[in-house]
C-alpha cells in the first residue's frame, strides 16, 4: 500500500503541481493563508484516487471547516487526510520546501503516512508498527550523537504564546533553529535525523497526520503542550514538542513546558 501511495503522490505532483510551479496565480482564504489552482487540482485528484486504494472518504485542507468536521466526526473507522500542497507560500515564491501529504487515520491515529517533496523527489513513508522510510531506505538516515544544548531545532514561532516567543530565540537549549515553512517537511526532516528537535504552537490535522506518524515510526518522541501522549490531544489542531531521541526529548519537553 505504501508503494502505491508514493506512486500516487508522484503522479499527482507531476500532473497537477509541478507544471504550475512558478507559473500560477494565488489567492487568499478567509484565514489569510495562500491557495492556488494547484492546491485545488491536487486535492481533487487525491479525492478521486484514494478511495480506490482503500474505501474511505477524503478530508482535505481546501474543504470547508463544516465539511472537515463532518468527516472527522463520522468516519473514525477510516479517513484519508490530505494536504494537497503543504507549504503553498513556498510553492508560490519558488522555494523548494513544499510537499503533498497523505495519511490514513483510524480512531484518531494515523496508520499510514506519505509525504512527497516533488522538487527533491523525496518520498517519506511510514506504516504504524512497521517503521519509516525515505525512498525505500529506513529512517533515520543518521545515528544520533547530539547532546542536549547542541542540536538544531525546527521552531515555528507563529502560534507560540506567553514567554516562549522571546525565550526560544534567546535562552533555548539548542545551538540554532530553522523554520522551513511547511510542517510536513519539518516532521520528515526530524524523522530523517537532519534536525534534532521541533516546536510548533499549533498545527492543523493535515499538517501532522502523515508527518507525525513518520517521525514516530523513525524513533522520535512526541508530545503536545498539555498531553504526554501526542495522539490524545485535540484532533483538529494541536501543538508539537518533539525530538529525535528520548535523551534529547526529556530536557526539551521540560524546558518548553517550564516556559509556557
Amino acid at each position: 500500500m505504501l508503494n502505491r501511495l508514493c506512486d500516487l503522490a508522484r503522479e499527482v505532483a507531476a500532473r497537477e503541481v509541478m507544471p504550475r510551479f512558478l507559473n500560477v496565480a494565488s489567492g487568499r482564504k478567509q484565514d489569510g493563508s495562500l491557495f492556488t489552482e494547484a492546491d485545488l487540482s491536487s486535492q481533487a485528484a487525491l479525492v478521486k484516487a484514494l478511495p480506490e486504494l482503500a474505501p474511505h472518504p477524503v478530508l482535505g485542507e481546501e474543504m470547508t471547516t463544516h465539511e472537515q468536521l463532518d468527516l472527522l466526526n463520522h468516519h473514525r473507522d477510516g479517513l484519508w487526510v490530505v494536504d494537497p500542497i503543504d507549504g503553498t507560500t513556498n510553492f508560490v515564491h519558488g522555494l523548494p520546501f513544499f510537499a503533498i501529504s497523505i495519511a490514513l487515520m483510524r480512531e484518531g491515529k494515523s496508520v499510514l503516512g506519505v509525504v512527497y517533496m516533488p522538487v527533491t523527489d523525496e518520498c517519506f513513508s511510514a506504516a504504524a508498527g512497521h517503521g519509516a522510510w525515505l525512498n525505500g531506505k529506513p529512517l533515520p538516515l543518521t545515528s544520533p550523537d547530539i547532546v542536549s544544548g547542541d542540536g538544531i531545532a525546527l521552531v515555528d514561532t507563529k502560534y507560540l504564546t506567553g514567554r516562549l516567543p522571546a525565550r526560544v530565540v534567546t535562552v533555548a537549549p539548542f545551538s540554532s533553529h530553522r523554520n522551513f515553512g511547511a510542517s510536513t517537511v519539518d516532521w520528515c526532516y526530524l524523522a530523517a535525523g537532519k534536525v534534532d528537535m521541533m516546536l510548533h504552537g499549533s498545527q492543523k490535522l493535515w499538517d501532522y497526520a502523515a508527518g507525525a506518524l513518520i517521525a514516530e515510526e523513525a524513533g522520535c518522541s512526541l508530545a503536545t503542550f498539555h498531553h504526554d501522549n501526542y495522539w490524545e490531544d485535540v484532533q483538529m489542531q494541536r501543538s508539537v514538542i518533539a525530538a529525535r531521541t528520548p535523551e534529547l526529548f526529556a530536557p526539551w519537553l521540560h524546558w518548553v513546558r517550564s516556559n509556557l
